[in-house]
C-alpha cells in the first residue's frame, strides 16, 4: 500500500510538472507571438500606388501564387531622404520551390517612371520615395512589383548584433571603415558587417563585389535568426525588425508566406545582371545594361512569375 501511494504522489508530482512546464511554454509562445505582431504591425508602411498594369489580379496567398518583392537597403541622411544603396528584386514560386534574387547595381541607367528622365535607377527612391521606385524598377524589369521591404542600412547594424553577429566568406583582403578583413570565414558584428557590405572602390568587381557581400550579409542574418539560439533573444531582435524594417506586407501576410511558400523560401537562386558597361555621361557615371541582356532578365523573371 506504501509502495503504491508513493507511486501515485510521484505520478501527482510529474503530472503537476508537465502541466506546468506546457503553461510555461504555451506562456512562452504566446509572448513571442504577441512580440512578433507588434513588430511587425510597426514594420507595416502601407504607400499610395495604384495597382500595376502587370499584375491582372491580386496576388492570392493561399492559392500559392508566384509573388515578387522590392528590397531596398536605404541610407537615410538627416532631413534628406536618401537613395537606395542597395536594391534587389525577389521573385518566389512555390511550385518550382525556389526564390530567386537578383541585384541590380545601383548606377544602372533606366526611365526614372513619373519624373520623365534616364537616371541611375537608384535615384528613383531619392525623386519619389518607394512608389517611384517600385515603378521605376518595375517598368526596367517589365514584371509587377508586388510588395516592397526597405531597410534602413544605419540601423541594419543592430539587427545583425540582436541575432549574434553573422558569418560570411571574404574572397579577399580589404580594410574599409577602421576595420580589417582578412580573406577567409569571418564572424562580423553589426558594425563590422556595415562596413563589410559597402565596401566598393577596392573590389575589382566593383558593385558586382559589393552585391556579392550584401547577399552574404542578409543570408546570415536570415539563417542566424532562424537559429534556435536567437528564440532566446526574440526581444532584441523583434525591436531591431520593427525600428529598422519597413514593408507593406501585413502580419496575417507574412504569416500565409511563412505557412505557404516554406520550401520556396529556404531555396534561394542567386542572378545577376551578365552583361552591361560603365559610361560617362555629361561627366556622370552611369551602368549601361544592353538591350538583349535586359529582355533575358526579363524572360527569365517571368517565366518564374509565370506570366
Amino acid at each position: 500500500m506504501r509502495r503504491e501511494r508513493k507511486k501515485k504522489k510521484w505520478l501527482k508530482w510529474l503530472l503537476l510538472s508537465f502541466a506546468v512546464l506546457l503553461l510555461g511554454a504555451g506562456a512562452y509562445v504566446f509572448t513571442v507571438y504577441q512580440s512578433l505582431n507588434t513588430a511587425t504591425e510597426k514594420m507595416h508602411d502601407p504607400i499610395e500606388r495604384e495597382s500595376s498594369e502587370k499584375r491582372v489580379e491580386q496576388v492570392k496567398f493561399n492559392e500559392q501564387d508566384p509573388f515578387s518583392v522590392l528590397m531596398l537597403g536605404v541610407d537615410e541622411r538627416g532631413d534628406d531622404q536618401g537613395r537606395s544603396d542597395t536594391m534587389i528584386v525577389m521573385t518566389v514560386n512555390p511550385k518550382e520551390e525556389t526564390t530567386k534574387l537578383l541585384s541590380i547595381p545601383r548606377d544602372t541607367m533606366t526611365e526614372i517612371v513619373g519624373k520623365g528622365i534616364d537616371d541611375k535607377i537608384n535615384h528613383a527612391y531619392a525623386f519619389g520615395g518607394i512608389p517611384m521606385a517600385m515603378d521605376t524598377v518595375e517598368n526596367f524589369l517589365d514584371i509587377p512589383i508586388d510588395y516592397y521591404v526597405q531597410v534602413n542600412m544605419e540601423g541594419f547594424e543592430d539587427i545583425v548584433d540582436a541575432v549574434g553577429g553573422v558569418t560570411v566568406n571574404n574572397s579577399f583582403a580589404f580594410e574599409h571603415g577602421g576595420h580589417n578583413f582578412p580573406e577567409g570565414e569571418l564572424t562580423l558584428d553589426g558594425n563590422e558587417a556595415l562596413s563589410f557590405s559597402r565596401m566598393r572602390y577596392e573590389d575589382p568587381d566593383g558593385d558586382f563585389g559589393r552585391q556579392e557581400r550584401q547577399r552574404q550579409i542578409i543570408q546570415g542574418v536570415v539563417r542566424e535568426g532562424a537559429s534556435i539560439n536567437s528564440l532566446w533573444n526574440y526581444g532584441n531582435i523583434f525591436d531591431a525588425l520593427g525600428n529598422n524594417i519597413k514593408t507593406n506586407l501585413t502580419f496575417d501576410q507574412m504569416v500565409d508566406i511563412q505557412s505557404e511558400y516554406r520550401a520556396a523560401a529556404s531555396n534561394f537562386e542567386q542572378t545577376s545582371i551578365q552583361s552591361g558597361y560603365g559610361e560617362r555621361i555629361d561627366n556622370i557615371y552611369y551602368y549601361i545594361v544592353p538591350d538583349e541582356e535586359i529582355q533575358s532578365i526579363q524572360a527569365s523573371l517571368k517565366d518564374h512569375l509565370d506570366i
